[in-house]
């Protein structure tokens, strides 16, 4: 199969947002700025994720291409106020890939993935000094999702050894922190129920990072496997001419049970 050359394409597009900013171009794309625009970004990054997650290859081309148009919108609107083109994004990404992989484009000696991954973290962390970033913390991004945000957070710390030593040590945090919340409900103070609730979701997503796991990639299974067994749910009382709300929460958890063992069959 044969594919566009990549650089007439992306010439192309590029020139279509320059006509879609111009004065006689789209009013819509006129009037947007980098606020704006940062949500679809956001959105579009997502959207890619979860085509990988559902392996719609062909959707994924299609979510790839709306997230490139992403990069290029906002690239556009730097050049239209003098700060930066997309050229000096496209040069400052390939700089940074060059300076941080000495050991294939310079004379460092072949890594293994670990030696790597440390090269790497030491490279991003020079980076980070030199744009005056102090603190093991510096530099994670404010609006990550949560989940991922606390995971890096985490991630950051234990790399000077603010770590619990193994799994089963978060787990007993995660006790402490339901008890912490199980204690609150009786007052039932909103704010204090919110700081305890946030402790357990943040001891969660430490979790998932000791074991490996990304807690967004976790959570999502989660949800699609709620809407999975909600939806057979809905099917088993519609097949006895029901909806949900006609039925008692027993029945509903007796069709949610079997759509359970049918997923374990």
């Amino acid at each position: 199969m044969s594919h566009p050359e990549p650089a007439p394409e992306l010439l192309r597009l590029l020139g279509i947002m320059a006509r879609l900013r111009a004065p006689d171009g789209c009013p819509w794309d006129q009037v947007q700025d980098f606020a704006s625009i940062a949500p679809y970004t956001v959105e579009e990054g997502h959207e890619v994720a979860d085509a990988i997650a559902r392996q719609d290859w062909a959707g994924l081309q299609d979510e790839l291409g709306d997230l490139l148009l992403q990069v290029v919108y906002h690239a556009r609107m730097a050049e239209e106020a003098g700060w930066f083109g997309f050229g000096d994004v496209a040069k400052s990404v390939n700089d940074k890939m060059v300076r941080r992989h000495p050991h294939v484009f310079g004379e460092d000696a072949a890594r293994d993935a670990t030696t790597q991954t440390l090269a790497w973290e030491a490279q991003k962390a020079r980076e980070r000094a030199a744009r005056a970033e102090t603190g093991t913390l510096a530099g994670v991004a404010g609006n990550l999702p949560s989940l991922t945000r606390a995971a890096k957070l985490t991630r950051r710390a234990a790399r000077v050894g603010f770590d619990w030593p193994d799994v089963g040590q978060v787990l007993d945090k995660l006790e402490e922190e339901a008890a912490e919340l199980r204690a609150e409900l009786s007052a039932a103070d909103p704010a204090r129920l919110a700081d305890e609730v946030g402790d357990l979701l943040f001891v969660l997503a430490n979790l998932a990072r000791k074991l490996d796991l990304d807690p967004e990639a976790c959570l999502r299974g989660a949800n699609a496997k709620f809407e999975r067994r909600f939806g057979a749910v809905e099917a088993a009382l519609a097949r006895e001419g029901r909806s949900p709300a006609e039925a008692r929460l027993a029945e509903m958890e007796a069709h949610w049970a079997a759509a359970k063992a049918a997923e374990r069959r």
